[in-house]
């Protein structure tokens, strides 16, 4: 008998104290706190983001027309550099050192192809004003003369740049077609040239690299 209430006393008495433990693991979970990633933005950082103005399009046509804003700065940027020679801008068929060099030929020689736009609308003008009989001399000489002049110093141009650049830039990815390259930018205006002349006529021509 005493043994069986000595054990159940025992029992009794160790029961209080399990029950005690549970309350205070329940608030160690409650109170714990786990580690944060970043600091909390302050009260005054966070009023501030949202009064920034939002750029969203609210409509398909005000998203168009700010598309078309940045397109338009775009190729404003890309104008600017291109015509100051930023190579960063440069068309494909502008690229390479081989290139530059068959510029920088064209842009040192004088031509009486830089003047061809000139001369064409010169003659046009000249077949509406003058006589048939000045009609014929500039449709059959003058004319003739000219497009033999363009295509010879063409030619002359063309050849002498593919002959050194084969020799000069033999790697080059963009070395076809450097002739043709040199000819065409001969035929247009001094004015008018892109990239921009950076020799001036006359000048000795070294190569790039």
């Amino acid at each position: 008998m005493f043994r069986r209430r000595s054990a159940s006393a025992s029992e009794e008495q160790a029961q209080p104290g399990s029950v005690d433990t549970e309350p205070a693991e329940a608030a160690q979970r409650k109170g714990y706190t786990p580690k944060k990633g970043a600091a909390t933005p302050k009260r005054r950082e966070s009023e501030q983001s949202l009064r920034r103005p939002l750029n969203a399009p609210q409509t398909r046509k005000e998203a168009y027309r700010q598309y078309r804003d940045r397109q338009k700065t775009r190729d404003k940027r890309v104008r600017e550099g291109y015509a100051k020679g930023d190579d960063r801008y440069y068309r494909r068929q502008d690229l390479g050192p081989a290139r530059a060099y068959a510029r920088d030929v064209a842009d040192s020689r004088r031509s009486i192809s830089e003047f061809f736009l000139i001369f064409s609308l010169v003659i046009i003008v000249a077949l509406f004003v003058l006589s048939p009989e000045y009609q014929l001399i500039v449709s059959y000489v003058i004319w003739p003369v000219m497009l033999v002049t363009m295509l010879f110093e063409g030619f002359l141009i063309s050849r002498k740049v593919k002959k050194a650049a084969v020799v000069l830039y033999p790697e080059d990815d963009n070395l076809r077609g450097v002739g043709f390259y040199a000819a065409m930018r001969q035929l247009q205006m001094r004015k008018l040239r892109l990239p921009k002349p950076v020799v001036k006529p006359g000048d000795k021509v070294t190569p790039r690299r």
